[in-house]
């Protein structure tokens, strides 16, 4: 299984199609530094992008440019997966503040429940 990652552009090679880029949640700085060092991501699928743009990146090459807010939802929810791989199922709920609400089953499935649920009543 793959798990994309939200990546910062902090710098760009505009010749090689690639950019240096930061992960979510490495630093509020975006900088090459020991402490948070850059990675080369292939921009081949997404085109050129701007520094400060997120990105979802996959084995090293962006698939889809991210909205600081959706890189922050995916951010928080990769945050989630090492808590539990860890064991610690504490505040896990703040990860997921964007999906709280009941979930929704697609519109073809929520038909299917209402035809399934109607036979069922019509036969009690």
């Amino acid at each position: 299984m793959c798990i994309g990652i939200p990546m910062q552009v902090v710098a760009l090679d505009s010749l090689a199609l690639t950019a240096r880029c930061q992960r979510w949640g490495e630093s509020d700085v975006l900088a090459d530094t020991a402490d948070t060092p850059l990675e080369t991501v292939d921009l081949s699928l997404v085109g050129l992008v701007e520094p400060g743009q997120w990105l979802l990146v996959f084995l090293g090459a962006a698939r889809e440019c991210l909205t600081p807010v959706r890189a922050e939802q995916v951010g928080m929810a990769l945050q989630a997966l090492q808590q539990l791989d860890s064991g610690d199922l504490s505040g896990l709920d703040h990860l997921f503040a964007d999906l709280n609400r009941e979930p929704q089953l697609p519109d073809h499935l929520q038909a299917a429940l209402h035809t399934t649920t109607a036979r069922t009543a019509e036969e009690s």
